[in-house]
């Protein structure tokens, strides 16, 4: 079982509504230090009132890359059967450079 926290709630209310004040222009570790806290309970306070990991200095677009991403894969794997230029090009360098070698 988890120790009770020594901080009130509103306390972490208000940290975390400080914190969110200054994202992007301050860390985890000025925000804290400024509240005599660990920088990372401060994160982990942030994290469970997003419900969601917080990752300093991630853009707003970070939910819409696993979205491309698995798009993209798809798009890759499905690929096999056609020819892609950028799939051959290193294929023939490579080849060319194998023979130079030899």
């Amino acid at each position: 079982m988890a120790r009770p926290s020594k901080c009130s709630a509103e306390f972490r209310s208000d940290a975390i509504a400080l914190w969110r004040a200054s994202a992007g222009r301050r860390t985890f570790k000025d925000v804290a230090a400024d509240l005599n806290v660990d920088p990372e309970m401060l994160r982990t306070w942030v994290r469970d009132a997003d419900g969601r990991p917080v990752v300093a200095g991630a853009s707003q677009d970070t939910e819409a890359e696993p979205a491309r991403l698995r798009a993209e894969n798809a798009r890759l794997a499905g690929a096999e059967k056609e020819w892609h230029p950028e799939r051959e090009i290193p294929c023939r360098a490579a080849a060319y450079f194998a023979r130079e070698t030899k």
